[in-house]
Formats: C-alpha cells, structure tokens, sequence
C-alpha cells in the first residue's frame, strides 16, 4: 500500500468536508461506481446483514440512498435505525466506515428523485416486491410489458408509496489511508457535547 499520509492536522475539522474531499478525489479518476458502499443493518433478530448500495446524495451533512421501504434492510431499520456504511476505494487506497442513524427522507425528495430516474429504473421499482420470493424472472418481466402497454405518451409512473430514501446521519466516522508495510494511517471522528473530535487508532 502506497497513501498519502493521513494526519489529525491535516484533515478538516469536519468529517463531512473530509468525507467530500476524498469523494471528489475518487470520482476525478473516472472509476466505476465510486458512490458503492456496503450497508450493514441489524433487525430485532439481531442478525447483522450487508449489502451493497449507492450513495445518491450528501445533504444537511446526512448520506442518502433509496430503496424499497418494504425490503428486507428497509424493514430493519424500521427495527433498528442503527446502521453502518463502509466505502471502500482500492485505486487511492482508502477505506471511510461510518455509524450513524437512518430515518426517512420527505416524500417531496423521494418523489423528486424517483422522477429523475429513468423511465425503466421507476418501472423496476413498481414491479418488484423487492426481497420477497418471486415464482421467476418472467413474472417481473410480464408485469413491466404490461405498463408499458399501458402508458400513454409522455405519461408519468405514480411513485409507490412504499419506495423513498433513507438518510443516514453520521455519529462516527473512521478515514483509513492504506500505507507502506501495513503501517496504515486511522483517523477517527466522534461526537462529543455536539461537537466533532479526532483520534489516531493503530492500525
């Protein structure tokens, strides 16, 4: 591993600052997806479960991302808000975990969104009961060719009232700067009284 070095008096005293200059370093490399980041959430079963999604959005300092309300990480944080989100960039050698509580976004951003995407993204989320078990593919596919039978020109998708984003505000976040001989560099956000508070762990 080969980083730059990661130093507490370096680093911005924000770790949203922090989180959106690596951000735009990742993305001004042109690689593939740089808002994917594994999603860790945990239901009243306690059984912790992981998955990937994408980064949508960074607003008022909270993380973005929608799915299915009704999906299987949607009905867990409904269990429990205490999530985890871990992204992970080989080409600069970082990694950034992050804890923090998830609630809904507004309807109005949810709806915002969801027509900004394209027309066969908003078809996929009205035809799939997202984690739920589905007899086969074909199934889906039969339902998406019947909205497309149905729809007019220029005629808009009605949103489901159980698809939307969740908003991730962050408690604690770790930036890790890989270095030379595993020497790696660890610089920890955590709030304190309301306030942003930095250590260096060992790596």
């Amino acid at each position: 591993y080969m980083g730059i070095p990661l130093e507490i008096q370096s680093v911005s005293k924000s770790p949203i600052e922090q989180f959106s200059t690596w951000f735009d370093e990742i993305k001004s490399l042109g690689t593939k997806d740089p808002n994917a980041f594994s999603l860790a959430t945990c239901g009243k079963d306690m059984q912790p479960d992981v998955r990937v999604v994408l980064l949508k959005a960074i607003e008022n300092n909270h993380f973005v991302f929608f799915t299915n309300y009704n999906s299987k990480k949607g009905r867990q944080i409904t269990e429990n808000p205490k999530v985890s989100m871990n992204f992970y960039w080989p080409e600069l050698n970082r990694q950034v975990r992050i804890e923090g509580l998830a609630s809904k976004v507004s309807a109005e951003t949810s709806q915002k969104y969801f027509f900004s995407r394209p027309q066969g993204s908003q078809i996929s989320a009205v035809v799939s009961p997202q984690s739920e078990e589905i007899p086969s593919r074909e199934v889906l596919e039969e339902k998406v060719i019947q909205i497309l039978n149905n729809l007019s020109d220029n005629q808009p998708l009605e949103m489901p009232t159980n698809w939307g984003g969740f908003r991730i505000n962050p408690t604690k976040m770790e930036f890790w700067q890989g270095r030379e001989n595993r020497l790696h560099d660890r610089i920890v956000y955590f709030l304190k009284n309301g306030n942003w508070k930095t250590i260096r762990l060992a790596p």
